[in-house]
């Protein structure tokens, strides 16, 4: 199948990060579809949530089930529940909300969904510019990934990240200038608690959400 240029695939959570790469991809390609991903995380929630977003975007959502993923791992808070969740990140270790192989599997299978409905694009808000420690947020994987998948399929997809180098405070900013800052402000799910808007408050996912608002709207007061 040829691949549309025109077609955009986002890897989609209905978090704060991947709503507002839903709507950059709705302005800069002409068809957006979501796909959202059960892993066997306690914050499943987020996976109707990011539903409810979709429907609200006007674009096509799909759920696949790769829970197999929490049956591989261990010794992760984000899909064991015995586990108390780092609230910090350790100084010499990966935290234990990372779960090793996730962004690779799921911009594989995303890949793969892509090649199936003719999508060039592949939309994922990854960042290595605040983030928890995660090696596979960072952009040398993204570029060695879109690199692999592209030998493997022999196709040309481009894994687009629009916010590699944003920190919080400035995706704050492009939700805003995208004129969605109200929705990723009370409807998406970014908490590891499950909890929507402003989440827990305690998490690691809900401090640098919240502290890059605080840090946001600052700037927008000026």
């Amino acid at each position: 199948m040829i691949l549309d240029s025109k077609k955009a695939l986002v890897v989609f959570s209905g978090g704060q990060d991947s709503t507002t790469c839903l709507f950059w991809a709705k302005k800069h390609f002409n068809e957006v579809y979501a796909l959202c991903f059960r892993y066997g995380q306690k914050h499943v929630v987020e996976v109707d949530i990011a539903r409810g977003i979709a429907e609200r975007a006007g674009v096509p959502f799909e759920e696949k089930d790769i829970s197999f993923i929490s049956d591989l791992v261990s010794g992760c808070s984000l899909t064991d529940g015995s586990i108390k969740m780092d609230e910090e990140k350790p100084a010499e270790s990966l935290p234990n909300t990372f779960v090793p192989g996730r962004n690779l599997f799921f911009l594989s299978i995303a890949a793969v969904y892509a090649r199936e409905h003719g999508i060039m694009n592949l939309v994922t808000g990854v960042s290595q510019t605040d983030y928890s420690g995660y090696p596979d947020c960072h952009d040398s994987f993204i570029r060695s990934l879109n690199v692999s998948l592209n030998l493997a399929m022999d196709e040309q997809f481009v894994i687009h990240t629009p916010l590699m180098w944003k920190d919080k405070a400035e995706t704050w900013a492009l939700a805003d200038e995208l004129g969605v800052f109200d929705i990723v402000r009370n409807e998406t799910l970014t908490c590891y608690n499950g909890i929507k808007g402003a989440g827990c408050g305690n998490c690691p996912a809900c401090k640098l959400r919240r502290k890059g608002l605080e840090n946001y709207l600052k700037i927008r007061k000026q």
